[in-house]
């Protein structure tokens, strides 16, 4: 199958791309490198999928450059994207709205192109952050929509402009990523903040007391979850229900992709002490805009069409990305030290 992943420089994309390569699929990994809000972790992350036979890498600027050779493959996983709730505001919302909203319009524009029946199905990750903050019960998938910040407006649109090709006949999933993280988290993000810190011996940076919690989603779960939808018959609803994201062959379905039980961020920081073996120093911002208390996946429909649950935990997971995480700094030191070396 030839697949196209945008965005593989990213944290999720590269994971994607990888595993779409290993499963014996002709990938072609797009990012625009010059875009990239983490630029030396998409170097990183594109370096390491340089050498995998099966994929090629090419520079794509989805708001800007042609995309025909992109539509033509069977399977595109949009997974590009200016990422960040907290960068999303003042100057930011205009970055959200050109890597999000105007790259997706053309890059379903140029799917919708192609002769019916060679269309590819098109993956579109949006985020848990188009809910707001979860009330008493997990978010399903066809609760109302309140997004609490540019970054997520900027996803409800994607999510819109996912239904439009739809009903013009591109297929399209859309999958509502919730907190992800694990190996090559990106910089900014909460766990790699955390544990850079504790490592380095320095205070954790927490905005807000700790007390908001989230669906933490282990990133080998999250490939999962996403192959499946690059695979999998999601035409019609199963007998006997009448899930309005399923049973319309026109609409784009939407899944939520997340760990079924959250997990208090002052109980993930005690959880991440005790694997470093350390007494964390915990030094608390204010809270930033945008931050919801909660976000919470009901995952029934996930389950029902992709035969998929999360099933790596948080001590699981954190411990896998705490490996990663001194792998680096053991690599880091060595280099250190030769170049020290190398100047006598």
């Amino acid at each position: 199958m030839r697949v196209v992943v945008t965005g593989a420089g990213g944290f999720i994309g590269g994971h994607v791309a990888e595993a779409m390569a290993l499963a014996g699929h002709e990938v072609l990994a797009a990012d625009a490198l010059g875009r990239s809000a983490t630029p030396a972790a998409a170097r990183a992350n594109l370096a390491a999928l340089a050498d995998h036979p099966g994929l090629t890498l090419v520079e794509a600027d989805l708001a800007v450059d042609d995309l025909t050779r992109l539509a033509e493959a069977d399977v595109v996983v949009h997974l590009a994207g200016r990422p960040g709730v907290r960068t999303s505001f003042g100057a930011g919302a205009a970055e959200v709205e050109r890597d999000n909203v105007t790259a997706t319009r053309r890059l379903l524009a140029a799917c919708a192109e192609r002769p019916p029946g060679r269309r590819p199905r098109v993956v579109v990750a949006s985020s848990s952050s188009v809910y707001g903050s979860a009330g008493d019960r997990p978010h399903r998938e066809d609760d109302p929509l309140r997004p609490a910040s540019p970054y997520a407006v900027s996803k409800a649109a994607v999510e819109r402009l996912a239904a439009q090709a739809a009903r013009g006949g591109v297929p399209t999933v859309v999958l509502r990523y919730f907190s992800v993280y694990g190996p090559r988290q990106r910089p900014d993000m909460a766990f790699h903040r955390f544990i850079d810190a504790a490592l380095g011996g320095r205070p954790l940076p927490v905005l807000g007391d700790g007390g908001q919690s989230r669906a933490f989603t282990h990133i080998s779960d999250i490939v999962t979850a996403t192959l499946a939808a690059a695979t999998a018959e999601l035409g019609t609803a199963e007998p006997g229900t009448s899930d309005p994201a399923t049973s319309d062959p026109a609409a784009a379905t939407v899944i939520n992709v997340g760990h079924a039980e959250p997990v208090q961020v002052r109980t993930a920081i005690a959880l991440l002490a005790d694997l470093l073996g350390v007494r964390p120093h915990v030094r608390h911002y204010e809270r930033a805009p945008g931050d919801v208390s909660r976000t919470w996946a009901d995952t029934e429909r996930a389950a029902r069409l992709l035969g998929w649950r999360a099933r790596v935990g948080p001590a699981e997971g954190l411990a896998d990305q705490i490996a990663w995480h001194r792998g680096r700094e053991t690599w880091a030191t060595g280099a250190r030290e030769a170049a020290r070396w190398g100047a006598r």
